[in-house]
């Protein structure tokens, strides 16, 4: 459905810069992809100079942007911004409504108004559920789960017995939300003795986890993801840890048991955090870092072992130069020798 510019910007909280504030906008795209009626984004400094080359109808700007021969819609944050538009133009496939005959629900299962299950997916006994609760195909709910408002656990996924998730949470195909955690005690034969995983996993509200993510319950007590959680793909979430608010784990990033990560963090791609560790708030740590102590909040960490990023920075460079800086030391060893009569040793 077309909307104007003036009701976009009302939307994404712009302001408009433009002769015809109704001007009609059928949809958005990327930059060097938008056509004639489209909306689309100059967020950085080089797309902004090639404003000029865009042949969309209105472009999402920010407010320090100079003027444009095409119209703008001038935000604080054009991202963000741009997100809002996408949303205004695209509406996802909708699950159809009601349980499928072909869903298996247990007895004692409780939930608000319109729920979505769908073909093949499977509640457990005594599961508490809230509004328009969707379980997608094959998806598993076990027994005493509780869910909030507005739920949606896609196809394939699995919410272990006793856990619960807050209101507006997204749990993607195959995610596992209170698997196991990691336990075992050795014997004196030396075989593995499982360690019974007796906790569960809470999960605040407006969380999305990804992909194949596994979260696993807690030995005692609660696996903890605080409100506004966002995990991408492939993230593992260890027994007993605790991961604060508004936190972004990146794909392939595993976070070992017991830690606890502060709010407002991101851990990037594949990044490793070890047991028991105290992450403050504010911190980022940075692809395929290592951490294996405390982290002070509101500094970035990148490497393994992990050190500050920007000493981090100093050693990568470092590193390129070493078969230079091993040739230079070697000849001036050799210089060293010869002042020396030919005495001395050589690294």
């Amino acid at each position: 459905m077309a909307r104007t510019l003036e009701h976009i910007a009302q939307a994404a909280g712009c302001t408009v810069d433009a002769k015809d504030p109704g001007l009609s906008i059928t949809g958005a795209a990327p930059f060097d992809e938008a056509g004639p009626g489209q909306i689309t984004l100059a967020a950085d400094k080089k797309l902004v100079k090639r404003i000029g080359d865009t042949r969309a109808s209105a472009v999402i700007v920010g407010k320090d942007a100079p003027p444009a021969g095409v119209p703008l819609l001038r935000a604080d944050n054009p991202r963000l911004a741009f997100a809002r538009v996408v949303g205004l133009f695209f509406s996802p496939p909708v699950q159809a409504p009601g349980v499928h005959p072909a869903a298996s629900v247990g007895v004692g299962f409780a939930c608000g108004d319109d729920p979505s299950i769908a073909p093949g997916a499977v509640i457990g006994n005594n599961v508490t559920a809230g509004h328009r609760l969707t379980v997608g195909p094959n998806a598993v709910v076990e027994d005493n789960v509780v869910l909030g408002d507005d739920v949606i656990i896609r196809a394939n996924a699995v919410i272990g017995w006793g856990c619960a998730l807050g209101s507006r949470v997204i749990v993607h195909s195959g995610a596992v939300i209170g698997s196991d955690g990691f336990g075992y005690a050795t014997g004196e034969d030396g075989r593995m003795f499982k360690v019974p995983q007796t906790g569960t996993v809470q999960i605040g509200d407006d969380v999305e986890i990804g992909a194949n993510c596994a979260i696993d319950r807690a030995t005692f007590g609660a696996t903890v993801i605080g409100n506004g959680v966002k995990t991408d793909n492939l993230v593992h979430v260890a027994h007993n840890v605790t991961v604060g608010e508004a936190t972004v784990l990146v794909a392939q990033c595993g976070i070992s048991g017991s830690t606890k990560i502060g709010r407002n963090c991101v851990i990037l791609g594949q990044a490793g955090l070890a047991d028991h560790l105290t992450v403050g708030d504010f911190t980022m740590v940075g692809a395929q870092a290592g951490v294996g102590e405390d982290l002070a909040g509101g500094q970035m960490v990148s490497g393994t072992p992990a050190i500050p990023h920007r000493v981090w920075l100093r050693v990568t460079r470092l590193i390129k130069r070493l078969p230079d800086i091993h040739n230079r030391l070697k000849a001036l060893e050799k210089k060293v020798r010869d002042l020396e009569g030919g005495h001395g040793t050589s690294l």
